[in-house]
């Protein structure tokens, strides 16, 4: 959600970029659904932000230790 929010859209709108109905959208940012790694890929082209940028930021919430 932070991702799409900051890129200043909808649910709606990312779901018409994405072809996709908003459901997808919603599903997967309230946990509802996970995204596999090509899915994560499309969203990410839509959302105009870079894959590698964003799996650092993921990274930062990682706890210390696994």
């Amino acid at each position: 959600m932070e991702a799409r929010s900051s890129a200043g859209l909808s649910q709606a709108q990312l779901a018409l970029r994405l072809d996709k109905p908003a459901s997808f959208v919603g599903k997967y940012e309230l946990g509802e659904r996970r995204l596999d790694v090509i899915e994560l890929l499309v969203v990410l082209k839509a959302l105009d932000r870079e894959p590698t940028q964003f799996i650092r930021t993921l990274e930062l919430h990682l706890p210390a230790r696994l």
